[in-house]
Formats: structure tokens, C-alpha cells, sequence
């Protein structure tokens, strides 16, 4: 009768604590896990007017014009000061800026970094940059760096006690091929962000960027529309 009721306590332990985990990530982050075989994930850059769409709202906007609703976004990887994507950047199969195989500073350049892309049949991949490969089945593809893990360890590079802290957004991959996008809503260091991604199950992720990052997620009630992006990550269903 003891081993039952240690049992039964070990076991509504272990829920309570598994609650209590997932209740501290949400007040700590925005969070986001999509099965891409079975909602639209996209990659945009621009308008349909070639302008460049720069914030969430401007993004909002353009699927909402095209009679589609916007259920979540997120700036999608670094770019350069005239909203370019930095690295490669794929939509709609065409590869509107090349890899960025140079060796250079600040996080992007970080090693290893890497690749987020969807493929043709829905399929997400996130790579080291070295072990790319290009394939004209690739749809959607944006670089960005560091990567925080890689087959489910986190980025030797990385200090848990590091002070280098900042908002901090990724994306990481589930083994059943599902997609978690996430966001800090206050300052953390890289160790935490790769951390994050880890507890749940992810065996690969990857860096996004820092301080500018902004998420809509309005079924949480998270509302930023601003942003001054390059890339935007967004998921839409019709209306």
C-alpha cells in the first residue's frame, strides 16, 4: 500500500512540477508550435508593390488584403541596414539573396550558424551553413546565426552564466517535424534561449536575432505590430 501512494505522489509530483515548468516558459516567453504540413508557414520580405513590408503590421496588412488571417508572425532573421536579408533568403523557391559563407563578427557570425528552410512537401530542415545544400525542392529558406542547438546539445560557445543578455527570438524543430517559434519577453543570454528549445525536445535550433525582435500572437493575447524587420516568419489561415 506504501509503493502505491509513492507512486501516485511521485507521479502528481512530476505533473506539478511539468505545469509549473510550462506556465514559468510562458510568462517568460511568447511560444509558438506549428505543424507546417497542416498550417501555412511563410517566409515575406516585401509587398506585392515590391516595397519592402518592414513591420508585422504592414504584414497584417498585405495577407489581410488578400482575404487571409494573420494568426502569428515573427521578424525572421538578421539583415543589413537597408532591410536586406543578411545571408541566404528563399521565397516562393527563388533565391532572392545568396549564402553568406564569410567569416566575419557579431552574432550572425557566431559558429557555427546556419539555416532554417521548408521544402516543397512542407518539410522543415535547420542546418549548420557548411552543411547546406541547395535543391530546387527548397521553398522557403532564411540565414541567420548562431545556432543554439545541434542533435539536441546546446552550442559549446554558449555560458549559462553569461551577462551578454538581450531579447532574444529562434526557431527550433520537434523529431515529429513540428516547428517552435519563441521569443524572450525580457533579457536573456543565449545559454537560456538554446535551453529553452532543449526541455522541449528539440534537437536542433537556431538564432534568429536580438533586441528588434517582435512577435504577434494574438490567441495569447501578444500583440506587437511594430518592427523594423528584413524577413518576417508568418503564418496565416484563409479567411
Amino acid at each position: 500500500m506504501l509503493r502505491k501512494y509513492i507512486y501516485f505522489f511521485s507521479l502528481f509530483l512530476l505533473l506539478f512540477l511539468s505545469c509549473k515548468e510550462k506556465i514559468q516558459e510562458e510568462n517568460n516567453f511568447v511560444i509558438y508550435q506549428v505543424d507546417p504540413k497542416k498550417q501555412d508557414v511563410k517566409m515575406y520580405w516585401k509587398k506585392s508593390q515590391n516595397e519592402i513590408l518592414k513591420s508585422i503590421n504592414n504584414l497584417k496588412n498585405e495577407v489581410e488584403s488578400r482575404n487571409e488571417q494573420l494568426i502569428f508572425a515573427m521578424n525572421g532573421g538578421m539583415f543589413e541596414a537597408d532591410h536586406t536579408p543578411k545571408g541566404l533568403y528563399i521565397e516562393n523557391f527563388k533565391i532572392l539573396k545568396p549564402i553568406d559563407t564569410l567569416q566575419g563578427s557579431g552574432n550572425f557570425y557566431l559558429q557555427p550558424n546556419g539555416i532554417f528552410y521548408i521544402t516543397r512537401n512542407h518539410q522543415p530542415k535547420i542546418t549548420e551553413t557548411k552543411k547546406y545544400r541547395q535543391s530546387p525542392d527548397i521553398q522557403y529558406a532564411t540565414q541567420s546565426g548562431p545556432m543554439l542547438l545541434m542533435d539536441g546539445k546546446i552550442n559549446p560557445l554558449f555560458q549559462k552564466d553569461s551577462k551578454n543578455l538581450n531579447i532574444r527570438n529562434g526557431v527550433g524543430i520537434l523529431e515529429n517535424g513540428e516547428i517552435i517559434f519563441a521569443m524572450s519577453k525580457k533579457e536573456i543570454n543565449f545559454y537560456t534561449l538554446a535551453q529553452l528549445f532543449q526541455k522541449m525536445g528539440c534537437k536542433s535550433a537556431l538564432y534568429l536575432d536580438g533586441y528588434v525582435s517582435r512577435a504577434y500572437l494574438p490567441e495569447k493575447n501578444w500583440f506587437q505590430t511594430d518592427g523594423d524587420f528584413g524577413v518576417i516568419i508568418g503564418i496565416t489561415a484563409h479567411q
